[in-house]
């Protein structure tokens, strides 16, 4: 594991550079959270386990990270959602952070150092919108506060847009009160009915943009070393956070900014405003969240990610070879140690190279800008090594000690390299722990009653139990150490 070998692609300069962080051993990395004002679709996942698995792997690679992901719960959605519901717009965020968390813990998505609330800084966004202010860069119009983007002389430089574009972009109805298109409210002023907090410039809330720059300043500080999201956040979002940070701070928000690609179906971005999005408890009715994991990370990150079934049923059969391995390694660690080997030394030698050899590919692909695509590649590389040897030892019950040490350490090695990626190799037919240990134990009762009917020589009982199981995919094996099951 060789941090120094790690390359990541930074959105700022258009390219892959070598990842150096500001403070040796230690990351500190903002991702933006949802708005919690419906539950989570496929294309909010996204960003979702990408960004855990970058954390993951930051800190396999010995890094200490301090990773926060916030909530947006003061927004113009929450507060029309509230009105329809009839609900307080802090009680609807409320409920739907519940529900957050629902779907992110079923997704194996690690929580957060600290998930901040815009509700419950609003003191520090205020100081900051004032910071602003003092300092020549926002102006204030009937309550509204402004930021002034022909004074920040970067403006642009993310989303390599220019003020001249933007200006003969800009709609007829643009704000007649603003002194350019672009400019953005650091500060609404509060309409009747709405959500407010008291500030120097009357009742009223934050603007979207200027929360996110409050937390990560607040948590991380002036500059930090990723800032990660989606990749239709790069404009205006992200690209008015660093005009903010950076004219309050005088100083490089981030250095390395993450972008993943979006979800599209037939080709159109997944979004709730053109109706095409697919909630995760939808999604989780038919395939279990290590599957959707699976299906997420199996593309590489900030390429496009076209939804269909089909791809979610490739992702299943691909998952469960995995946990096919990972059970039949098991098995095999449970037969009788011996005080010999069985197999002569240069093939369990031979295994545990190419275990070493596997795992060097799992960190070059990661260390090649998160190639998530290539490390599951790995992985079944891995897989296929592991039944390999399986099969070398083929039908004797005793293990001896070279071979038990190569078995042990391809399997902690394995379930290591998966657990980088958030995948837990335990049966993905059900969602999570409970229904997998379930559902292993109502096969190995099935089991049971069929060598019972053939010990009564009741074939056609024993056959009939045989065939509804393959026809459920799962294979019973009969061997001389027993029956061996696996999924298909």
């Amino acid at each position: 594991m060789n941090k120094e070998e790690l390359r990541v692609f930074n959105t700022l300069s258009g390219q892959k550079e070598e990842f150096r962080p500001l403070e040796a051993g230690r990351v500190k990395m903002y991702t933006c959270g949802p708005t919690t004002y419906n539950y989570i679709h496929l294309g909010n996942a996204r960003p979702l386990v990408v960004f855990d698995t970058v954390r993951r792997y930051l800190e396999y690679l010995g890094y200490e990270v301090t990773y926060i992901q916030n909530f947006t719960d003061v927004d113009d959605k929450i507060i029309k959602r509230a009105q329809e519901e009839q609900m307080h717009p802090l009680d609807l965020a409320e409920k739907y952070i519940a529900e957050y968390f629902a779907d992110a813990d079923a997704l194996n998505v690690r929580r957060a150092t600290v998930h901040p609330r815009v509700s419950r800084l609003m003191e520090d966004i205020i100081k900051f919108v004032d910071g602003l202010v003092k300092k020549g860069y926002a102006y204030v119009v009937d309550g509204d506060v402004y930021f002034e983007v022909s004074k920040f002389k970067d403006y642009g430089k993310l989303s390599k847009r220019s003020l001249d574009d933007m200006q003969a972009g800009a709609r007829v109805e643009v704000d007649s009160r603003k002194r350019h298109p672009g400019d953005f409210a650091l500060w609404k002023a509060a309409k009747e009915g709405e959500l407010w907090w008291d500030s120097p410039w009357g009742k009223g809330r934050p603007g979207w943009h200027i929360e996110c720059s409050t937390m990560s300043t607040k948590y991380l500080g002036s500059t930090f070393d990723i800032h990660a999201g989606g990749l239709d956040l790069v404009f205006p979002h992200h690209e008015n956070e660093i005009a903010q940070s950076e004219a309050l701070h005088d100083a490089p928000m981030a250095q390395y900014w993450l972008h993943n690609g979006f979800i599209t179906v037939n080709e159109q971005k997944m979004s709730k405003s053109l109706g095409n999005f697919f909630l995760l408890r939808e999604i989780f009715q038919k395939y279990a969240p290590q599957v959707v994991r699976f299906y997420l990370l199996s593309t590489h990150y900030r390429s496009p990610l076209d939804f269909d079934d089909q791809k979610l049923q490739e992702a299943e059969k691909g998952l469960e070879r995995l946990v096919n391995a990972a059970r039949l390694l098991e098995e095999t660690l449970k037969r009788e140690a011996g005080a010999k080997d069985q197999l002569s030394p240069e093939t369990w030698q031979a295994f545990k190279e190419e275990i070493a050899r596997i795992e060097e590919a799992f960190s070059e692909a990661m260390n090649d800008d998160f190639n998530t695509a290539l490390a599951i590649a790995a992985l079944f590389d891995l897989a296929r090594a592991v039944n390999g040897f399986n099969a070398s030892l083929g039908e004797v019950a005793i293990l001896g000690p070279q071979e038990r040490a190569a078995l042990e350490e391809a399997q902690t090695k394995y379930h290591q390299l998966a657990g980088i990626l958030g995948l837990e190799l335990h049966s993905s037919k059900q969602g999570g722990k409970e229904a997998s240990a379930l559902t292993d134990s109502l096969i190995e009762l099935l089991i049971k009653v069929r060598q019972e009917a053939r010990q009564r020589k009741d074939y056609q009982t024993a056959d009939l139990i045989r065939d509804d199981l393959k026809k459920l995919g799962v294979i019973l094996e009969d061997t001389p150490q027993g029956v061996r099951w696996r999924f298909m």
